[in-house]
């Protein structure tokens, strides 16, 4: 059995369900990275500080699933656009050569990222590449992100990326809440109204008007508005994006497609965001953007490995 000289994993409480190492081990088969090994570590907010001093130098890197990407930052240095704006990292990648920034000689230092967005923007890529449609860059399209709790800041900041997108429609059962999402818009969009924040009872009339729709709800919350889709009349002409990836296809999904859209599943979305981790943590890329090109044949190697494993997984 070959010596693990290389370890990373992906922290959280629950984390049972995580599907990071099935897509993190088939990239290092891929990669010929023998010596890596990818693990689940069940560590909640009061357990990450004891847990990161318990790591040696073969420790790479960590995932980190909600609230860790947040509890992660007095630890780390936010290296990449959106973890810095946002404050909320979902990659730790370890630097033995000096140590954390908060002073603690115990723990290594740590440089932080948000692949998150990268994730939501590469899955629609994907998407608009598979039916050979270039998207508009005039930023004249509307985007609805359904919900606005943590995910749907990644997902707002993945729609400001997006040069066909101008005005962007948040439905939230409590809209007054997440006060950071308008100024944030205001902040990276140049169109005069970038957002607007509506309640679930305009759900329907947002999502009539959405070239991209970004659900963000936990579990079964959106089956309300799939059930709301199925009233005669009601077509839809964008794309969908499902975070939720079980059950796949969720309700809302099935809804968006009878009713004329195309809709991603979430694996879309947690697929990409992983890519970009393996790529970070491996040292392939030197930083996010890389500083180097970008090997299209290792990228495309490591795409259908990665993809092949997770649908197994599913």
């Amino acid at each position: 059995m070959t010596e693990v000289n290389h370890r990373c994993a992906v922290l959280g409480k629950p984390i049972a369900h995580s599907l990071s190492p099935v897509l993190h081990n088939a990239a290092y088969h891929a990669l010929h990275l023998d010596d890596w090994s990818y693990d689940k570590h069940e560590v909640g907010e009061p357990d990450l500080e004891g847990f990161l001093e318990s790591l040696d130098p073969t420790w790479s890197g960590l995932s980190l699933t909600m609230p860790l990407k947040k509890t992660i930052q007095p630890y780390g240095t936010p290296c990449n656009t959106w973890a810095k704006e946002l404050m909320v990292a979902n990659t730790a990648v370890f630097d033995w050569t000096k140590t954390c920034v908060n002073g603690n000689s115990n723990i290594p230092f740590i440089r932080l990222y948000n692949t998150d967005v990268r994730g939501i923007e590469l899955a629609f890529e994907h998407s608009y590449q598979t039916r050979a449609i270039t998207p508009k860059t005039d930023r004249s399209g509307t985007a609805v992100i359904i919900g606005n709790g943590n995910t749907a800041t990644s997902a707002l900041a993945a729609c400001m990326e997006m040069s066909a997108i101008g005005h962007v429609i948040v439905v939230a059962r409590h809209p007054e809440t997440n006060a950071d999402l308008k100024p944030l818009a205001e902040r990276y969009m140049p169109s005069e109204q970038p957002i607007s924040i509506v309640g679930m009872d305009h759900a329907i009339e947002a999502l009539r008007q959405a070239d991209v729709a970004i659900n963000t709800i936990p579990g079964l919350a959106a089956d309300g508005i799939a059930e709301s889709l199925r009233m005669p009349g009601v077509r839809m002409h964008g794309t969908l994006l499902d975070v939720v990836y079980d059950p796949r296809p969720t309700k809302l999904m099935q809804a968006w497609r009878q009713q004329g859209g195309i809709a991603i599943g979430g694996e879309q979305m947690l697929l990409y965001q992983a890519m970009v981790q393996v790529w970070l943590m491996t040292g392939i890329w030197d930083d996010d953007p890389p500083s180097g090109m970008v090997d299209q044949d290792c990228t495309a190697r490591l795409e259908q490995a990665m993809r092949i494993a997770l649908e197994e997984a599913l």
